[in-house]
């Protein structure tokens, strides 16, 4: 399956809505995408939908990683996997192996 990136706007805010499996060269596209986007957020909030997410790679992690990291986008998450996503997009990047140090 593929990803589906659907963007809404207005004055206030920018929505991202992804559905399918953030991998591979579905990652790169969303990242291209973000690069485009991300100059026209000026002052607006973000918000990430991952409700309809069904997989993200190691590239796609990292992708979802970036955009949170520049924006502290809001998440949506509706299932105890797009949680999970959620939470490895929003923790910080002290022990990317998970291991203690």
């Amino acid at each position: 399956m593929a990803l589906r990136i659907t963007i809404e706007e207005n004055e206030q805010a920018v929505i991202v809505k992804l559905e399918g499996r953030i991998v591979g060269p579905w990652a790169a596209e969303l990242d291209r995408l973000w690069e485009q986007t991300s100059p026209n957020l000026a002052e607006r909030t973000l918000s990430l939908d991952l409700r309809d997410t069904t997989y993200a790679d190691a590239g796609g992690i990292r992708v979802l990683k970036t955009i949170y990291s520049q924006t502290e986008a809001e998440i949506l998450t509706s299932t105890p996997w797009t949680q999970y996503l959620a939470e490895e997009i929003t923790r910080k990047n002290e022990n990317l192996t998970g291991a203690e140090a």
